[in-house]
């Protein structure tokens, strides 16, 4: 066990429950730590139900084309926690997590608080201690209350699709939800809005309107589409004719259109802009798996997918995806949390899945178990069963079908365990 992650498991019990949406012991470590989030450098802060990753690894790219230095926040990890601070573009040191960690610690003196509230306030430790241009910064749930929104003047705020999703947090409808997301707009802040439901735009626009914020709206402002064998965005302006995002899926053309629009509102070059859709990483959104235990596992003429979406629209995003690929008899192995719409999520699947094989989350408090999942699976019309492991299941559907597609799905704790073992 490293350092780091001694002292990620001592901060993991300050606070019994895993999510509570207040600003206040936020407010009160950062005044302990001398307001670091005062010190960092300008932000682009992120919220949305879906594409809020994707969004900020293309704004990532386009910026750093342009020779920006970019800090950025995203959670949760896949792999290793240090996935969720980049400093200047790459990962953050063990050293400089272990020491950041370790200060918040000691301002918290023992009191009441989330892991992800005082994690994040060391990520702005961090921050705030290297030098950059930018801080890319995604919300953790929800916006209003949520730990990153402690930033009065950010450089821009940007609002990805929002959908149902964590009602028990952020409310049962769309608006009351469109309206945790809108907490993030800032007085006189451009805002960028991704492709929205009419009842959350209504929402967003009310919000940004009462604080003078300028919005840049798809559908109004911008706008973009596939064109043959690339992509559109255009606004008032003028035109980019770019290549599709070498991120996989229909969907991605969206999430573009969203960071292309927030680049703009920057200054950002053609150039950049095409960097931003032909450079981005983010792993375990329809990753192809090459190497490790799974891949020894299964025939050689299988393909073996990853992704991590887990709710209703990353259902159909998944759908969409498995519809346009090359046809072959695709076996989902799926593993999901007790939190989620399990039903939702594989309603869109069921017409593209030869079977589906339901597994525990290994290690996961909050998995669903894997009879659950199955029946799930079931009651959308899907073949299902259960295995004991990704492997065992990976074994099984190839000793079936030696040219098997498997794609492993339904979590993102589930993704970060399979790239942990096989990244």
């Amino acid at each position: 066990m490293s350092h780091s992650d001694a002292i990620l498991a001592r901060l993991m019990s300050l606070h019994p429950k895993v999510i509570d949406l207040s600003l206040d012991r936020m407010h009160r470590i950062l005044a302990a730590l001398g307001h670091p989030e005062r010190d960092i450098p300008p932000v682009i802060h992120l919220a949305g139900t879906n594409g809020k990753g994707s969004t900020q690894a293309m704004i990532r790219a386009g910026l750093e084309a342009g020779g920006a230095r970019v800090h950025a926040y995203t959670s949760p990890h896949l792999a290793h926690f240090h996935e969720r601070i980049r400093l200047a573009g790459e990962l953050i040191a063990e050293s400089e997590l272990a020491s950041a960690l370790e200060e918040c610690e000691t301002a918290n003196d023992g009191q009441p608080i989330t892991f992800f509230e005082i994690t994040t306030a060391a990520a702005f430790l961090a921050f705030s201690r290297s030098p950059a241009d930018y801080t890319l910064l995604e919300v953790g749930l929800g916006g209003r209350l949520d730990a990153t929104n402690v930033i009065d003047a950010p450089r821009l705020t940007v609002i990805t699709p929002i959908s149902i999703d964590h009602t028990q947090y952020l409310g049962e409808t769309l608006p009351e939800i469109a309206g945790e997301k809108a907490g993030i707009i800032k007085p006189r802040v451009p805002c960028i809005v991704g492709p929205q439901q009419d009842e959350a735009l209504r929402v967003i626009e009310a919000r940004a309107s009462g604080l003078t914020a300028p919005l840049s709206v798809h559908g109004q402002h911008w706008q973009v589409a596939p064109d043959r064998d690339g992509i559109i965005w255009q606004d008032d302006h003028g035109l980019w004719d770019l290549p599709r995002p070498n991120l996989i899926g229909d969907h991605q053309v969206q999430n573009a259109g969203t960071a292309l629009a927030a680049l703009r509102e920057l200054g950002a070059t053609e150039a950049q802009a095409r960097a931003a859709v032909t450079r981005a990483e983010w792993p375990a959104r329809m990753q192809r798996l090459t190497r490790g235990p799974l891949i020894d596992a299964a025939a050689p003429q299988a393909e073996l997918w990853l992704d991590g979406g887990h709710n209703p629209a990353g259902g159909e995003a998944l759908a969409a995806i498995l519809g346009n690929l090359p046809p072959r008899p695709t076996h989902l192995v799926c593993g999901m949390l007790n939190t989620k719409d399990v039903t939702g999520y594989l309603r869109p699947l069921a017409p593209h899945a030869a079977s589906l094989t339901a597994i525990d989350i290994e290690g996961e408090p909050n998995t669903l178990p894997a009879s659950d999942t199955a029946s799930f699976a079931k009651q959308v019309g899907m073949q299902a069963g259960t295995a004991d492991s990704a492997q065992d299941a990976v074994q099984r559907i190839t000793d079936a079908d030696p040219r098997a597609r498997i794609l492993i799905c339904g979590s993102l704790y589930l993704a970060g365990r399979i790239l942990r073992e096989n990244g």
